[in-house]
């Protein structure tokens, strides 16, 4: 990526400056860019470099949500921490419950506000998409004849 230089520098400036995101402009203005996109190898890896940066941002927040729902069902279910918290650190059984509890409902709430502003500021959801629409028409391309008559009926 480093190594190679952009083909048109006005082009790959403003393509640059969009994070290489053509999803939401017109598709008049489109074609230039897609053939930049594919006739520029830097570019090209820079886009692709910045899609996987949305697309891991996503599974992160979203992995994160999951594990503060673990955290709240574990919750329930830990003897260990009752003991601690009464013979070691002389709590409350009250206030260490919800103490605990507080922590992972804040965790949670976090994580799915990032995880909304991420999907909200990155073309994330329109790439994957875009991703899985491919997947499909290839996935068709494979199937036999007789099967592709009858989903077209």
């Amino acid at each position: 990526m480093a190594r190679s230089k952009c083909t048109d520098r006005v082009v790959g400036a403003i393509l640059g400056s969009w994070r290489y995101d053509i999803s939401s402009i017109a598709p008049e203005m489109r074609r230039d860019y897609e053939q930049h996109l594919e006739e520029c190898s830097h570019c090209r890896a820079r886009q692709k470099f910045h899609r996987t940066l949305d697309a891991t941002l996503a599974v992160l927040t979203a992995l994160s949500m999951i594990s503060f729902l673990f955290a709240l069902a574990v919750l329930q279910r830990v003897k260990y921490m009752e003991n601690v918290a009464f013979n070691i650190l002389h709590l409350e059984k009250i206030s260490v419950y919800q103490m605990l509890v507080s922590a992972a409902f804040a965790g949670l709430g976090f994580s799915l506000i990032a995880f909304a502003l991420v999907l909200m500021t990155t073309p994330a959801t329109t790439y994957l998409g875009d991703m899985a629409a491919q997947r499909a028409r290839l996935i068709e391309a494979r199937l036999p004849a007789a099967i592709r008559s009858l989903r077209s009926r």
